[in-house]
């Protein structure tokens, strides 16, 4: 074979392959190029919450992202003072819910709030618990016995449970007698956690985080008229990118799905 047919036999072997490739890619099935797009877009909210709510939200967050697979909820637990002024110095969050109307008020004064999304979400109540093997408490005014050492409530400068605490011992006439033995804590799971851990032999918690702990006891509930009532308040923020998809998360903690957990928990579903 000449030179000139081993070029012309190679140029013909080329453009076979060549015309074999392209037909094998028009043939693939459109499948394989919708494999290739982009997938759906998730957006992330933040939820600044009181720390109560922290075993709740917890429990939503599956139900809610199962039914809104392209929303990423992210939450920011802590006492309501605290959120409230991270809020304030320009935190990115989408929703507050407080443990009282104080620190919802203050936001709303700033201007700070969507408007006509602010809502009383839940109530609660205070309660006085002990380690589940202990004796020395039967009653709040028991606290001012020798046996009890350490008396765990919540910061009142920032935490409201706290807020509540101090106004039961305050109703009760007890304060300047125990106040020695007072342990502060910077949100009220610190204050469940002292007691479980033996640190303080009685505390003034949310029933709500009573029941969240096996290691302790509820020695009482404190009348209502000891102290101011317990709201929850919710909002959306104006500094939220997101508006839209936080007015709807902020619709379905009002569902059933939603009431069913809050109510296990210990919480009283708002009808305001």
């Amino acid at each position: 074979m000449t030179r000139k047919h081993i070029l012309a036999f190679a140029g013909w072997l080329l453009c076979s392959c060549l015309l074999i490739v392209g037909c094998s890619q028009a043939n693939t099935p459109n499948s394989a190029v919708v494999n290739t797009s982009p997938t759906a877009q998730t957006t992330s909210l933040t939820i600044s919450a009181a720390a109560s709510l922290k075993d709740s939200l917890e429990a939503i967050k599956p139900i809610y992202t199962q039914a809104k697979p392209n929303i990423n909820l992210v939450y920011n637990f802590g006492s309501s003072g605290a959120l409230q002024q991270q809020i304030e110095q320009g935190a990115k969050v989408d929703v507050f819910i407080s443990a009282a109307t104080k620190q919802m008020d203050a936001l709303d004064k700033k201007g700070l709030l969507v408007d006509d999304t602010r809502k009383n979400l839940l109530t609660n109540q205070m309660v006085l618990i002990a380690p589940q093997n202990s004796s020395a408490v039967t009653d709040i005014k028991d606290l001012t016995s020798p046996r009890v050492k350490r008396i765990a409530i919540g910061e009142p400068k920032s935490v409201p449970a706290g807020q509540y605490a101090q106004q039961i011992l305050t109703s009760l006439k007890i304060t300047d007698q125990i106040k020695p033995k007072v342990v502060y804590a910077k949100d009220v799971r610190q204050a469940l956690n002292y007691v479980e851990s033996g640190n303080a032999e009685a505390g003034l918690v949310y029933l709500s985080d009573a029941k969240s702990s096996s290691k302790v006891k509820v020695v009482t509930t404190a009348p209502a008229n000891t102290h101011s009532p317990i709201v929850y308040p919710i909002a959306v923020l104006k500094s939220s990118k997101n508006v839209d998809y936080a007015k709807e998360f902020e619709q379905f903690l009002s569902t059933n799905d939603a009431k069913n957990i809050f109510e296990k928990q210990g919480f009283t579903v708002s009808r305001s």
